[in-house]
């Protein structure tokens, strides 16, 4: 096990590496060479980046000999998604019109994982724009789900996601707009957080324009890992300010005490409601592991689910209708295309002044959440509805693709709402990872890591595995 480094998760390298128990080059060629080993199976990282990775391990056990202050994750192997700017590599997003889009800077979730001492081992792959549930595109190819190759590795983190699962890395860079961290995490069996807005600072010089409104709003950098302690410390890494990002806030990690003990609202529809049995098997299982921690644990509905998921809707696929859909049409493939056409046909076009109503109708969902999370501070439910999607969920038909998203609607919800949510798994059935994830007010990632790591220290599902072929 001492030398099955790639094993190791980042609370446990980075104590190693600190206390010179083990080497942050050790760390690094151990990770190396394990992706060496699986990667080919699932091509979750595209990028590889040996040797400047072991060249910054030498650097970081030379400033552990000299007793330089440390970062969090001092030595540590990370990856970083393809769809954010890393200096000296392209942010090609997997569109092959950007591969040679070689970033000048580092954008502010890559450059704090740096300061914090991380170790880029590698880059992940993403689906075409970061625009799917599923991670392929004719750039990089597919990723695979390592525990099933019939089902998405979930989208559009999914390289992210299948590294970790792996053993590829033990800490990963994703963000979020409609569930890109905790789809990907629930998909592949980790666990991952979409921070509250503004809590990790963004920015991609690359970018050709400002991202409108609505998706200002709702998206979200974060990171994933195997384990939920992993989670918060590589939050808490990546939280540092970044004047480039006017939406980062200054709020403590650890808000103020809430009153015992904490009430839970846990989300289990109704199989009538199209949720599937394992996937409510595995709200019940979260339900009865924060019971049994003392957690008051009550079977209620947030407001207007359905409703918040519609808004969401409403915004952002205008938003891709009427700004992205002519770089989409220009330079995606064949698959996105198919995609964007079922998803652009499902919801209707609104004009200027629908869109405005929309954006100011998030207010009202932001303060009905808020105060019903005055009882209840934190909601438990499902990530999808339905166990990760079989390849070609998206690109079938329109009745597939409202069965899709009808299945992903509190996932979406947490978007509009700007509330943090940590996936976490459960637990395994019939052969394929499942979780739930676990919502909080704004700014209290520490309530829903908690209450993440409750559920996974009673329901734990072991990783890495050798992906299944």
């Amino acid at each position: 096990m001492e030398r099955d480094l790639w094993r190791w998760d980042a609370v446990e390298l980075a104590a190693g590496i600190r206390t010179r128990r083990i080497s942050s080059r050790e760390a690094t060629r151990a990770v190396l060479e394990r992706l060496d080993s699986v990667n080919p199976a699932i091509n979750a990282v595209t990028v590889l980046l040996a040797d400047q990775a072991l060249a910054a391990a030498d650097r970081a056990d030379a400033a552990v000999r000299r007793g330089e202050m440390l970062g969090l994750l001092h030595g540590v192997p990370v990856t970083i998604k393809e769809n954010v700017d890393q200096e000296g590599a392209a942010t090609a997003n997997g569109v092959p019109a950007f591969k040679d889009l070689i970033a000048k800077s580092d954008s502010p979730p890559v450059a704090n994982l740096k300061r914090a001492g991380a170790i880029i081992v590698g880059r992940t792959n993403t689906p075409a724009f970061s625009l799917r549930w599923d991670t392929d595109n004719e750039l990089r190819g597919r990723t695979f789900n390592p525990w099933n190759r019939r089902h998405t590795p979930g989208g559009s983190s999914g390289g992210a996601a299948a590294s970790l699962a792996v053993g590829i890395g033990a800490l990963a860079h994703g963000n979020d707009l409609g569930g890109s961290i905790r789809y990907p995490a629930y998909c592949c069996g980790v666990a991952g957080i979409r921070p509250t807005l503004g809590r990790v600072p963004s920015y991609n010089e690359t970018a050709a324009d400002e991202r409108p409104p609505g998706t200002q709003l709702m998206s979200v950098q974060g990171p994933l890992a195997r384990r939920v302690r992993d989670v918060r410390l590589g939050l808490a890494a990546m939280s540092a300010r970044d004047p480039r990002d006017p939406w980062w806030v200054d709020a403590p990690l650890v808000g103020p005490p809430v009153e015992r003990p904490i009430r839970v609202a846990l989300v289990v529809e109704r199989a009538k409601s199209g949720v599937h049995e394992d996937v409510a098997a595995a709200v019940r299982a979260a339900g009865e592991a924060l019971t049994n921690a003392g957690y008051a644990v009550e079977a209620v509905e947030p407001p207007d689910i359905e409703g918040v998921a519609v808004t969401w809707t409403t915004i952002c696929i205008n938003e891709m209708r009427h700004v992205t859909q002519p770089w989409i049409r220009k330079y995606g493939g064949a698959d996105i295309n198919r995609s964007l056409d079922l998803t652009l046909a499902a919801v209707p076009d609104v004009d200027l002044d629908g869109y405005i109503k929309a954006l100011a109708l998030r207010g009202k969902h932001v303060r009905d959440w808020t105060r019903f999370m005055e009882r209840y501070p934190l909601v438990v439910g499902p990530v999808s509805t339905e166990p990760p999607f079989e390849i070609g969920f998206d690109t079938t038909n329109a009745e597939r693709h409202a069965e899709v998203s009808r299945a992903q609607r509190l996932l979406v919800a947490v978007n509009l709402l700007g509330f943090p949510a940590v996936a976490v798994p459960t637990g395994v059935a019939h052969g394929l990872p499942m979780g739930v994830q676990v919502i909080g007010a704004r700014y209290r990632e520490d309530l829903c890591l908690d209450a993440a790591e409750t559920i996974e220290a009673q329901r734990p599902l072991p990783t890495p595995i050798d992906p299944v072929m």
